[in-house]
């Protein structure tokens, strides 16, 4: 039978004969679980290391070409099942991100067809197209001597920690990623340009970087924040206008889109009223080409600016540089990183010389002591020995004269070394070609000592023959300005009209059969209106919206109008009759603005707009009051140049505290 639970003094329960089992509370268990599976994801999927720029897929990638490197082509297929010894996910993210490290044509030389960054049409399947490391990437990104290794997940390979990359790969190619309550976003840059700054930051200079993209366009890097999170960019294609009369021609598009975003995106603001285009066509092979025809009579420039209002001809991109340094993520400025990867790439520089200068110190160690063992026939004094302590007793003998034209201790692994010398060799020995090669090694050692002294410099030329080598064909392609936002409402199309219903209190464009026209307008468009109780109100474009009976204007509405309005009006149903001039100001859409004092009652006698303040002080007004007991004077004039302009929040000045009949412009009742 099963032992029965039993409980401690402490009534934590146990299993007899077995130790005692941790309670711990479920929302403990899922923090832990939540945090270990957000740090996995920051750290081995999303974000880019600060030495080599590589998310680990990638890296293996790369680590996985070298190893296959032959300088033929290889299947994709067979460079990602490969790469499976070291990746423990599936064919499909190894085949994605190679593809898209293809597409940046800068570390895999492909053949086949690997997509279209400008059409955004998918590459073939792995089976069919091929790929081999460029020269670039042998140059700058492998050196097994400086790797530092690790074991594979599954414990049979060794991987790099990371690659040392002598080049700031980071910035040339980009990274976007997305992980647990984190997203990376770095943009790519210029190959010279990263030459050219890594020279500049070497040499202590302070440098500056703005993004460049493959694609092109035109771009306003006014608030790029360095790259930081906050900044923002924007990009713009590059439109032109076509050989033939009302035709615009898009020859580059924005980073991020596609000639067929771009294209939907052209359609939609035409279906929807925002601009007026009479076709759009995809003309793009090698090079980007969407023709838009415009229907006759259209203007070009103003539909320009109406693609970048309303389409993906414009579009704001917003980067965030983070990477991981120390086994955590960092925030880090564009021009910070570009410094650590220049001095990052002269401590790779200094450690390969260190090794290179090793090697190349024992070639001469064990070239001098060849000869030393050859010239003085040293291996004579072996034939007689029967034992293989003999053998070394008696090279150490016959070499202890010579000891000292060696610059390192001689040990018994040289000396075993030296029997491994074949007679063949022995016999054919020249004394001359050895101490050439002894000079020639020595002019080496004094080059290598010399680059480890001035090591700065021999970094800075290291990046002026890459610019030299790798730069040609690299020139920048998007073309850095600065240019205004587009303010939608000034380029939109006015294809709708505003309809009053003044005796139902309506104005709307949805308002044909019941309302008389006021005037063109657009769906973005502002409309402001006036009620008889002394009211304004602002507010957008709309099929139907209540406006009050009989108001005593409305019209379209632009905020930064300048117009003076006169409202005179009586307070209440008996009160004194105020008059004000007033600039309208800023405003909240669809809020109600009180005029006048707000007394019930209150009508408005008089309302005038005028675009200047010159117009409004021209008007005279005439006060035409009701008769009244001992009234004489039944008319007065008011000279509205008297009045001074203010807020629409004064309450005005008194005009008179007698009834008011009717007030009219002193000019016009002239006339009449």
């Amino acid at each position: 039978m099963a032992k029965k639970p039993s409980k401690t003094e402490d009534s934590s329960p146990i299993l007899a004969d077995s130790a005692p089992i941790e309670i711990k509370p479920v929302d403990d268990l899922y923090g832990d679980w939540f945090l270990d599976y957000a740090s996995y994801v920051i750290l081995e999927r999303a974000v880019p290391h600060i030495h080599d720029g590589f998310k680990p897929v990638q890296r293996r990638i790369l680590h996985s070409m070298d190893e296959l490197e032959d300088g033929r082509y290889n299947k994709v297929a067979n460079v990602v099942g490969n790469t499976m010894k070291y990746h423990p996910h599936g064919d499909a993210s190894i085949g994605d991100a190679m593809v898209q490290l293809g597409q940046k044509d800068l570390l895999i030389d492909t053949q086949g067809n690997w997509g279209n960054i400008l059409t955004g049409d998918n590459a073939a399947a792995p089976r069919y197209i091929e790929a081999r490391l460029s020269k670039f990437a042998l140059d700058v990104v492998f050196a097994p001597k400086v790797t530092e290794w690790s074991a594979s997940y599954d414990g049979r390979n060794k991987e790099p920690v990371t690659l040392p990359v002598k080049f700031p790969l980071l910035l040339a190619q980009g990274v976007e990623g997305i992980a647990v309550g984190l997203s990376c976003r770095i943009l790519p840059h210029n190959f010279i340009e990263l030459c050219e700054a890594s020279i500049a930051a070497l040499r202590g200079e302070e440098v500056s970087l703005v993004p460049d993209f493959p694609q092109g366009g035109i771009m306003d890097a006014t608030d790029y924040n360095n790259g930081l999170r906050g900044g923002r960019i924007r990009v713009r294609a590059k439109i032109e206008e076509g050989p033939k009369k009302n035709t615009l021609r898009i020859i580059e598009v924005p980073y991020g889109t596609t000639t067929g975003g771009v294209m939907d995106s052209i359609v939609t603001a035409n279906e929807k009223g925002k601009i007026k285009i009479a076709r759009v066509d995809d003309n793009t092979a090698e090079f980007v080409e969407i023709v838009v025809q415009l229907p006759p009579g259209t203007d070009a420039e103003q539909t320009i600016q109406a693609l970048y209002a309303f389409t993906d001809c414009e579009v704001s991109i917003a980067p965030n540089a983070v990477v991981i340094q120390n086994d955590k993520p960092r925030f880090a400025n564009i021009n910070e990183l570009l410094k650590e990867s220049a001095e990052y790439t002269k401590k790779l520089l200094g450690a390969e010389l260190e090794i290179q200068l090793g090697e190349l110190e024992e070639k001469w160690h064990f070239s001098s002591l060849e000869k030393i063992f050859i010239e003085n026939r040293i291996y004579r004094r072996i034939e007689e020995a029967e034992t293989w302590e003999a053998v070394m007793e008696a090279i150490w003998k016959g070499l202890k004269p010579h000891l000292t034209l060696l610059k390192r201790e001689v040990t018994n692994d040289d000396v075993a070394r030296l029997t491994e010398i074949k007679i063949k060799r022995i016999s054919k020995f020249n004394s001359f070609e050895a101490d050439e090669h002894i000079r020639s090694l020595e002019k080496d050692i004094d080059a290598v000592q010399k680059n480890l002294r001035q090591l700065t410099r021999f970094t800075i030329a290291h990046f002026e023959r890459l610019k030299k080598t790798y730069g040609p064909g690299r020139e920048r392609r998007t073309v850095v300005s600065s240019f205004d936002r587009v303010a939608a409402a000034q380029v939109i199309i006015a294809n709708e009209i505003l309809y009053l219903d003044a005796k139902e209190g309506f104005a709307g464009t949805g308002l044909k059969k019941e309302g008389e026209p006021i005037c063109k307008c657009s769906n973005l468009d502002d409309i402001l209106f006036f009620t008889k109780d002394g009211s304004m109100t602002v507010s957008k474009v709309a099929p139907k919206i209540h406006v009050g009976k009989n108001p005593l204007y409305i019209n379209l509405y632009k905020k930064d109008e300048d117009a003076v309005y006169t409202l005179i009006y009586r307070d209440g149903k008996n009160g004194p009759v105020m008059a004000k001039r007033f600039r309208i100001g800023g405003t909240t859409r669809d809020k109600q603005y009180v005029l006048t004092k707000g007394t019930p009652g209150t009508m408005v006698l008089f309302f005038a707009r005028h675009e200047t303040e010159e117009e409004s002080n021209a008007q005279n007004l005439l006060v035409h009051l009701k008769p009244a007991l001992y009234l004489r004077t039944m008319s007065l004039k008011f000279p509205i140049a008297a009045l001074a302009i203010k807020g629409r929040d004064s309450l005005g000045n008194v005009v008179t505290k007698h009834a008011v009949d009717r007030i009219v412009n002193e000019r016009k009742s002239a006339e009449a």
